[in-house]
Order: structure tokens, then sequence, then C-alpha cells
């Protein structure tokens, strides 16, 4: 499957985006997915993730109460809603999927097998 996400930009502090991961190659209903982030001097964090079976949605701490993901398998596609944007959500955001994961993994990007390009997200305070 291939992934390709956009969405990202400038926003300021408090504002919204939604990042878009359209899949190619297979549905994205027979894949989990996950997104994450790096900002700036850092390593790679989860942001969020939504399980295959199920939807079961699960999300970092730092997000929690402000972004969701939600999948569109009509359109094939992956969302990330960011709302009340903050200025240390500033980074480059990432799609991932894998097909095979258990709820305890969905947090660990190294067991994902397929990534999107990354999309910048900008947050001014």
């Amino acid at each position: 499957v291939q992934l390709q996400a956009s969405g990202g930009g400038l926003v300021q502090a408090g504002g919204s985006l939604r990042l878009s991961c359209a899949a190619s190659g297979r549905a994205v209903s027979a894949y989990n997915w996950g997104w994450f982030r790096q900002a700036p001097g850092k390593e790679r964090e989860f942001v969020a993730a939504i399980r295959r079976m199920g939807g079961t949605t699960i999300y970092a701490d730092s997000v929690k109460g402000r972004f969701a993901i939600s999948r569109d398998n009509a359109k094939n596609t992956v969302y990330l809603q960011m709302n009340s944007l903050k200025p240390e959500d500033t980074a480059v955001y990432y799609c991932a999927a894998d097909a095979y994961l258990i709820l305890s993994s969905l947090r660990i990007q190294s067991e994902y097998d397929y990534w999107g390009q990354g999309t910048q997200v900008t947050v001014s305070s």
C-alpha cells in the first residue's frame, strides 16, 4: 500500500487543521493506522492510532481531547482532526499502516510496515 499524507500548514494557536492520509493499492479497512510526529531536534513520537478491527482509537496524553483519528472507507483515507492547536504541536506528521498489529503495539512506530512522506504542521503563538 502507498500512503500520501497532506493537509499540513501554518495555523495560529487555538486553530484547527485536518490531516489526510490517502491510501492506494489496498483498502484502508485492511490496516491498522497510526499518526506519528517529529518535532525539530526530537525523536518521532506516537500521536494517535485506529485499530483495523472494531475501530478502537487511542491517543497520546498530550493530544487527548484535542485530536481525533478517523477512517473513511469510501474515500480510502484516514484523517487526523487537530483542534485547539498549540505551538508544541509543531512537527512533521507522518501516517503509518500495518495489517497485523495488536492493541498494545499500536503506539510502537517500529511495528508499522508502511509510512507516508510526512506533512509539516506549524503552530504560531
